[in-house]
């Protein structure tokens, strides 16, 4: 298992952002930010955080939420916390996200024991947060898991510059059929877009321990994941 720190990450102003970070045994090849869905930096996050680290790269987990309330941990099997993480998720700052994220490479790209590559790999709010680094920063290349609201920045999709891999749940509740279909459309062009689509899969099936979770697309999902940072970030 990965040796797993938490620790303070300080941003071009002076502020600090916490972070969960995972160290794998062998030597980093590279750094990967895991940017979180709207539950927090939880147990599922800290799980996802493992699985890169086992896959060899430093992975840390940003705390995205810091500036509406730090610490924030929520859980998709909880009735009480679906409000709660609506509305964080909806107060949610993306140019400020987009920023605390370019800070996070800097300090990426220089901590120890990595080769100054960075990448993203992001859930839900976490994916479109890709999407954007890839548009808007010097990111390496990022992975989106069924990105939420990608159409509402689709005009940004003619500065979108690095590699980017987009996981598509075809039953996904809140990126319908018409939205992915539209997605693709305005991506496919670019010949540094990779789709993965995964027909009957819902919003959150690589989620561990969440209500859609679905072992075979985590699985094929995780599998190409790994391929393609190692195709970027090696």
């Amino acid at each position: 298992m990965a040796r797993t720190e938490d620790i303070q990450v300080t941003l071009r102003d002076g502020s600090k952002m916490g972070a969960h970070v995972a160290f794998p045994d062998a030597k980093p090849v590279g750094a990967i930010i895991a940017i979180m869905e709207i539950w927090g930096v939880n147990d599922t996050m800290r799980a996802h955080a493992q699985e890169f680290a086992e896959a060899g790269w430093i992975t840390l987990v940003p705390d995205l939420f810091w500036r509406l309330e730090p610490g924030v941990e929520l859980s998709d099997a909880d009735p009480a916390h679906w409000d709660k993480a609506i509305d964080l998720y909806y107060d949610f700052d993306y140019d400020l996200g987009v920023q605390d994220m370019e800070d996070v490479t800097a300090f990426l790209r220089t901590i120890e024991g990595g080769n100054g590559k960075v990448g993203t790999v992001g859930y839900c709010l976490g994916g479109k947060m890709g999407y954007l680094m890839c548009c808007r920063s010097d990111i390496d290349c990022a992975v989106a898991y069924y990105g939420t609201y990608i159409e509402h920045s689709i005009r940004e999709a003619p500065n979108l510059s690095k590699p980017f891999l987009l996981h598509q749940a075809l039953d996904d509740k809140w990126v319908p059929p018409v939205v992915c279909a539209m997605i693709e459309r305005r991506l496919s062009p670019n010949p540094l877009v990779e789709i993965e689509k995964y027909p009957g899969a819902d919003h959150a099936f690589a989620r561990h321990g969440g209500t859609t979770y679905s072992a075979p697309e985590a699985e094929r999902a995780l599998a190409r994941s790994i391929e393609f940072f190692q195709q970027h970030l090696d």
